[in-house]
């Protein structure tokens, strides 16, 4: 592997990973974390090896739409005002079986393949010591609440 001066290695994945979560339970009240929170431990970081999501995806089961709150957090058990902040928002669509993907990921900064003048690769980098959490922003479960969804891999 090619490494420059300073020894530094490119970010290569060790294995690809696929999680998926049902929200029905998962809420938020608000934008911020306040209070008591249901939220879904989607990615965990915090004592294992960061990963790189390159597709985050939401399924609608319902013909309301959901809106779906991301969180980086330095725990595991419990998503706390304290520890956490939102990273990213993505709204479910609104007919049954829907996908709607989160087109407003953080671009890569890091030397990437040449695609095109105007075209940005996206990914969401967990690193070490954090972890992904996912919550609806409603004060109420729901039945028929949307699948979230991420893909990308372990590195």
């Amino acid at each position: 592997m090619a490494t420059t001066a300073s020894n530094k290695q490119p970010l290569l994945v060790d294995h690809v990973l696929h999680e998926a979560y049902n929200l029905d339970s998962a809420i938020t009240s608000t934008l911020d974390i306040a209070g008591t929170n249901t939220a879904q431990l989607v990615i965990n970081s915090v004592d294992t090896d960061g990963a790189i999501l390159e597709y985050v995806y939401s399924i609608a089961r319902s013909t309301s739409a959901h809106t779906i709150n991301l969180y980086l957090s330095t725990a595991v058990d419990y998503l706390r005002p304290t520890e956490g902040i939102l990273v990213g928002q993505l709204t479910s669509g609104t007919s049954v079986g829907a996908v709607t993907t989160w087109t407003n990921m953080p671009g890569v900064l890091a030397p990437t393949a040449h695609v095109g003048a105007d075209a940005t690769l996206k990914a969401l980098y967990v690193p070490k010591g954090k972890a992904l959490w996912a919550a609806r922003q409603s004060a109420n479960t729901v039945t028929d609440g949307p699948i979230l969804g991420v893909q990308g891999g372990w590195y």
